[in-house]
């Protein structure tokens, strides 16, 4: 949830801060460990533009944005003129509005980083802190590198999980439409012509004919369910944050769970790694990531975050509430001791990125045989029970 919180610094004054966070108590420490005194916190309000853009149906192309910024600041220009350049080239309204919102602030004086914070639905915490960060040195291209550097592995893991999944679904769906096609055109069919010629047939053949007469005698509302159930799988899928309905489901099966949640904390190692090399301290870059994680570890993280704060290594704190594997442990380990912890948080994620390939590729060799003999049974029944009528009459002419 978001949360509006006035703040004062004796360099910046008084000013208005929003921050994603678990809880208000959370959006608070986030803030005091930047260095500001909280005088009231509450939830914030829808943001306008944010809503603007998310009812346009399109994204924010943060990395494209990110690209480009990075280009034209890089050419020597300044961050107004950038970003008034890259409005103005700019073809979508929606997101031409949301980079003219950021103009606009940054001339009344804000820093970008309060300037990307009103726009919420666009510039994820994680985007913002590490921005924010770079504003102290004067680094806002290497904020950008470094983003654009995680989100190209972030992207790079999330096309391997999707090109793996393209085959099994189509699999699924063609013979899912088969199928469909068999009860619910030819089954029937063949069930008038049985029920006309021949009185006596095999349990199985019976079964399956009257479930063919069932469909098709149903078509229109199990159509009409179908569609409602699509709807509501759509529906539902903006809502569940990281995976949608099929992280739901995945999550109920024990393999499933376990590759999702070791991408999970991929997903964590990463971030982590990225914020720290921006200078962010690691009990606000903690405070940072928590929407990375399904419900149930992002209970474990705030009670690491808390021992964190208490004064526990980010080793122990993470091995003791089962957010650290048997490398990381080790890998973190070292990092506290030479002090290239977001060093060795980047070959934490880029170990376990490589063995999620290598599960996945495993996954995929063994899955897919799996789903066409079971596809190719599925229709082999249903084709020998509508038949097997015909072949008890063929052998009671032969004898």
């Amino acid at each position: 949830m978001e949360y509006e919180l006035k703040v004062f610094s004796e360099a910046r004054g008084v000013e208005l801060l929003r921050r994603d966070a678990a809880s208000i108590e959370a959006a608070r420490a986030a803030v005091e460990s930047g260095g500001f005194a909280v005088l009231s916190a509450r939830a914030a309000a829808a943001d306008a533009t944010a809503a603007v853009t998310a009812g346009s149906g399109r994204e924010f192309p943060l990395l494209l944005f990110s690209r480009e910024l990075l280009a034209l600041l890089g050419a020597g220009l300044p961050l107004l003129e950038a970003l008034e350049t890259l409005a103005e080239k700019e073809p979508a309204p929606a997101v031409r509005r949301v980079i003219d919102g950021i103009a606009e602030r940054l001339r009344t004086g804000l820093p970008l980083s309060l300037a990307l914070s009103d726009f919420g639905a666009s510039f994820p915490p994680l985007y913002v802190a590490g921005i924010r960060a770079s504003e102290r040195s004067g680094a806002i291209p290497d904020a950008l590198r470094r983003y654009i550097a995680y989100q190209e592995q972030v992207d790079t893991v999330r096309r391997k999980v999707g090109a793996a999944m393209i085959y099994p679904a189509v699999l699924v769906a063609a013979g899912g439409l088969v199928v469909v096609f068999l009860m619910g055109y030819v089954v029937p069919r063949f069930s008038r012509i049985y029920s006309e010629r021949m009185t006596e047939l095999p349990w199985l053949s019976r079964l399956l004919l009257e479930l063919g007469r069932f469909i098709d005698a149903n078509a229109l509302p199990l159509l009409a369910g179908l569609a409602l159930l699509l709807a509501f799988a759509w529906q539902a899928r903006p809502r569940s944050g990281l995976g949608g309905l099929a992280e739901s489901l995945a999550l109920r099966i024990p393999v499933a769970a376990a590759q999702l949640r070791l991408y999970q904390l991929t997903r964590l190692y990463r971030s982590l790694g990225m914020l720290l090399r921006g200078g962010i301290p690691v009990s606000a870059a903690l405070d940072l990531v928590p929407g990375l994680l399904a419900p149930e570890l992002r209970q474990r993280l705030a009670l690491a975050t808390a021992a964190i704060r208490e004064g526990q290594p980010l080793s122990q704190a993470l091995t003791a509430h089962g957010l650290a594997t048997g490398v990381a442990t080790r890998l973190l380990r070292v990092g506290e001791r030479s002090g290239q912890m977001p060093d060795m948080l980047d070959n934490i994620a880029a170990f376990h990125e490589d063995e999620i390939a290598r599960r996945i590729d495993l996954l995929t060799r063994t899955v897919e045989p799996a789903l066409m003999l079971f596809i190719g049974l599925a229709i082999g029944v249903i084709v020998v029970l509508m038949y097997l009528p015909i072949f008890e009459l063929a052998g009671s002419f032969g004898s």
